[in-house]
C-alpha cells in the first residue's frame, strides 16, 4: 500500500542537485566573481577586486586540489590583477606632482 507522501518518494531534488540551502552554488559564485573582476577594471577596482577574489576562492572550494571551474579561476586571477592595479594607481595619485605618469 502506498504511503501517500510518507517517505515513499521523499524529495527527489534534495540530493545535491540543486543549490545548497546556505548560499549560492559554486558556479554562480564563479560567474559573479568574473563579472566583478571585469567591472573592476572600469570602476571601483579597489572594492570589486577583493570581491572577485573572495568569490573566486569560494567557487574553487577554498582549495587548489581537484577540478577547477574556469569562471572561478578567471575571477581569482583577474581580481588579483585588478586589486594590484588599483593599489598602484592609488599610490601614484598620492605622490606629489602631476600624478603617476
Amino acid at each position: 500500500m502506498a504511503g501517500f507522501g510518507h517517505g515513499t518518494r521523499r524529495y527527489p531534488r534534495s540530493r545535491s542537485r540543486t543549490w545548497s540551502r546556505s548560499g549560492p552554488d559554486r558556479a554562480t559564485l564563479g560567474i559573479i566573481g568574473a563579472i566583478c573582476a571585469v567591472a573592476g577594471f572600469f570602476v571601483l577596482g579597489i572594492i570589486l577586486g577583493p570581491v572577485a577574489i573572495v568569490c573566486g576562492w569560494l567557487a574553487l572550494g577554498r582549495s587548489w586540489s581537484g577540478s577547477r571551474p574556469l569562471p572561478a579561476l578567471v575571477a581569482l586571477v583577474l581580481g588579483v590583477i585588478d586589486t594590484l592595479l588599483a593599489v598602484i594607481w592609488l599610490a601614484g595619485a598620492a605622490t606629489p606632482g602631476t600624478g603617476m605618469f
